[in-house]
């Protein structure tokens, strides 16, 4: 009779059979999930990046924008339509003495097309470029449309790779910048990073030193490195600090490893632009 009133009272204690365990814990937990649904697998941190840059696209124009930028004088006009300059508008100062370098300024300008000839007087041009020495040739540079970070990663999974991508810290030389983005491209890479503030940006001058780079590799910008390299912390991530005080102490603390160039011919230091390449080679070189 007792154990008649155990059955129906309602519990739900141990059943025959079950070793003292409850049913619930004797129930199977299905078909074991796909790897892209498994948290931690790689399969899945590479459909989390797909889905990520699906909602993101376009890639460019995320991270904000730069302000735009003028070139002034003739030679400088001149190299930064040659070396593929990103550029809008080419003011030409009214009645210009057309010597050679105007002329093949001009040729330059009409051969890469989309970009605007507009004539100017002298007093405008000063105007423009708060009184510097214009030469009467001043370009504009529009403003360059950074990347997120999150979608130089997302990227490199989309196209069944994984991410390289270098972090500045501290990095204020547009030229060293440009440098990087170069060997960054030129050994595999997805993109560099830089931080927001107090740092160089893609300038006119970035652009010159990257050889033609920076319309292949983005560049983005983070609003706050230290939490951007956690997010990369699975990633394939390089940071170089500057030349002079290199990695900051929270950008170091964050690393996982801190390497040093060796240099038995005794300099003090590289810049960031000649260290990145050397760490990329020896990147590469292990990926082989």
């Amino acid at each position: 009779m007792a154990a008649n009133n155990r059955r129906m009272s309602g519990k739900k204690g141990a059943q025959i059979g079950s070793g003292g365990k409850r049913r619930r814990g004797l129930e199977g937990k299905g078909p074991t999930p796909p790897a892209e649904m498994r948290k931690g697998h790689v399969k899945n941190r590479v459909a989390n990046a797909k889905a990520r840059q699906t909602a993101r696209r376009p890639v460019k124009g995320r991270g904000g924008r730069s302000t735009s930028e003028l070139v002034v004088g003739r030679n400088p006009v001149y190299e930064a339509l040659r070396d593929g300059v990103p550029a809008s508008t080419l003011y030409v100062q009214q009645f210009i003495d057309n010597d050679e370098r105007v002329r093949d300024a001009l040729a330059l300008a009409a051969e890469r097309g989309g970009i605007h000839l507009m004539e100017a007087p002298r007093p405008e041009l000063d105007r423009m470029t708060n009184g510097l020495n214009h030469q009467g040739l001043v370009l504009q540079v529009p403003p360059y449309e950074y990347a997120h970070a999150e979608d130089l990663t997302a990227a490199a999974y989309d196209a069944g790779q994984d991410p390289l991508v270098v972090v500045l810290d501290g990095v204020t030389d547009p030229r060293n910048l440009g440098a990087v983005v170069r060997s960054v491209s030129a050994f595999g890479g997805h993109g560099v990073v830089v931080p927001e503030r107090r740092a160089a940006g893609m300038t006119a001058g970035a652009w010159k030193s990257s050889a033609g780079a920076a319309a292949r590799t983005p560049v983005a910008r983070a609003t706050n490195l230290t939490r951007t390299l956690e997010a990369y912390k699975k990633e394939g991530v390089i940071v170089v600090g500057s030349e002079g005080k290199g990695l900051s102490r929270l950008v170091g603390e964050t690393c996982d490893i801190r390497v040093r160039i060796p240099m038995p011919g005794g300099a003090e230091s590289l810049n960031a632009g000649v260290a990145a390449g050397i760490v990329l080679y020896e990147t590469a070189r292990r990926r082989a």
